[in-house]
């Protein structure tokens, strides 16, 4: 229970609308740019000034629907008993162009069947503008939006520094609520920094100055003026500035032509994690959120194809969650190209395998792979994978006993791991293993981000989703949960 904090309109109680969580996920990954710049600067040195720091790297299984249903796990764990009837994903690269993405990720964290879906995309300002949105117009129900980016940028090109992978999310309904909406402001302009064409990997950028001149400095400055005029805020009255552009010093002048105070400006993260494209404004403002003073003033701006403005009002209720950790570095740039299927390697005869889904097989076991069913006895509470119409417990054996129980969400540990590099994935070795649930229950399960030598019977493990494999020949992948090791923090994968 929050204590009333003055708003713009009176003061906010638990009956308020508003953001009510945020949070950001990162993959475990961190690919060092040194490590890029090493591979490249015989044929372009140029990269030199982008290669300090470290970018967020998706494994091989992870695209953007998985990394927003660890964002959407995140927040439902942020809120518990919170139950959202509506989820919107928005990314530049989700990975089916006619396949309802957002349906995938909603069956993944667990939301009723009932619960309306879709899916935004083609701008990198989709996800803030859906936001300002959601907050404009209260709905009698929470709604979940959430923003995930995998981009495939060219090798040796800046975007390839520039850019990282990673999701981030919000939950907007009526509560104890993290900040309240004064005012916001949208302006669409055909105004093309950047491109990609449909059925292709990497964007195309147009030059970086006429980027910065005519479009940050005048359609973004007038939204965002827009924005201030609305709610009658003045811009030295703003705490926290949040704009994820991804050129060097833009934020700065943009913030000094508006009069706002640079401490004020949020810094990118460039140096940590990377520009997260279309999640990067929800992340920053995760990021800001978490650094605000009650009754601060937060001013987020997402630009692509105009801009959109968004000025909050932070209340004294503490951010629930945590923050994502460092991750683990990285410095193998073929890895990285293979991960991003940049590069064909030879893997020999065990990878010449036909994966294709029998879909009507995959809609009758929906529950199971979607979210990890299992079933529990009500006879003798006995729980096993997958759900059967008899009990394995041989003193039980009821039949039409099993209770439907997730598995998705239980904590567990190592029972046994092999290391195999015979089979074929796209990470060696192979590391699978029996996992032993608390409260009952072992599945034999494959392992994913794991370090070597770290498996160990009795190690404590999560349940992560993510790509179990690709068809390549019919242009589909199937998901399914793996098992990863406990690190402690919100988003240490």
């Amino acid at each position: 229970m929050t204590t009333p904090t003055p708003g713009p309109s009176g003061p906010i109680d638990d009956a308020a609308h508003g953001l009510l969580a945020t949070t950001r996920y990162l993959p475990r990954l961190r690919m060092e740019r040194s490590a890029v710049l090493a591979q490249h600067q015989w044929m372009a040195p140029g990269l030199r000034g982008l290669a300090k720091g470290r970018r967020s790297m998706a494994s091989w299984d992870e695209d953007s629907v998985t990394m927003a249903v660890e964002a959407g796990r995140q927040l439902l764990q942020a809120l518990p008993g919170c139950t959202p009837a509506a989820l919107t994903l928005a990314s530049t690269t989700l990975p089916f162009a006619d396949r309802l993405n957002a349906a995938i990720v909603a069956a993944a964290v667990g939301l009723p069947d009932a619960a309306a879906t879709r899916d935004l995309a083609s701008s990198p300002r989709a996800a803030l503008g859906e936001l300002a949105a959601a907050l404009r117009r209260p709905a009698p129900h929470v709604q979940m939006l959430l923003a995930a980016e995998r981009r495939i940028a060219r090798p040796a090109s800046a975007q390839e520094m520039i850019q990282g992978d990673g999701a981030a999310g919000a939950l907007v309904g009526h509560g104890p609520v993290l900040a309240t909406h004064l005012a916001s402001a949208t302006r669409h302009a055909d105004f093309v920094d950047h491109f990609r064409e449909a059925g292709h990997d990497h964007d195309y950028g147009w030059e970086e100055r006429w980027v910065r001149d005519e479009g940050y400095m005048k359609l973004a400055l007038g939204t965002l003026r827009q924005c201030l005029a609305e709610a009658g805020a003045a811009a030295a009255d703003v705490a926290h500035f949040v704009m994820p552009a991804p050129l060097a010093k833009v934020n700065d002048a943009v913030a000094k032509k508006l009069g706002i105070a640079p401490a004020a400006v949020v810094p990118a993260g460039h140096e940590t994690a990377g520009d997260l494209g279309g999640a990067q404004p929800l992340a920053l403002l995760d990021v800001a959120l978490r650094a605000a003073a009650p009754g601060a003033l937060i001013l987020v701006a997402a630009f692509g194809s105009g801009c959109d403005a968004l000025l909050l009002r932070r209340t004294d209720r503490p951010c629930p969650g945590g923050e994502p950790d460092a991750g683990k570095p990285e410095t193998s740039y073929l890895k990285y190209l293979s991960f991003t299927g940049q590069i064909e390697l030879e893997w020999g005869m065990r990878a010449e395998m036909d994966n294709k889904t029998a879909l009507t097989a995959a809609w009758r076991e929906h529950g199971r792979m979607a979210r990890f069913e299992g079933g529990r006895c009500s006879a003798c509470g006995t729980v096993q994978f997958p759900r059967t119409g008899v009990c394995v417990n041989p003193a039980c054996r009821a039949q039409g006993t099993q209770q439907v129980l997730s598995l998705a969400d239980m904590p567990a540990c190592v029972l046994s791991h092999t290391s195999d590099f015979l089979a074929y994935t796209p990470h060696p070795p192979f590391q699978f293993g029996h996992v032993d649930f608390e409260g009952g229950g072992r599945v034999l399960m494959e392992f994913a981000d794991t370090d070597a030598g770290e498996l160990a019977v009795g190690l404590p493990l999560r349940m992560v989703y993510r790509v179990k494999e690709f068809d390549r020949l019919r242009g589909f992948r199937r998901y399914f949960w793996k098992a990863t090791p406990v690190r402690g923090a919100v988003g240490d994968q």
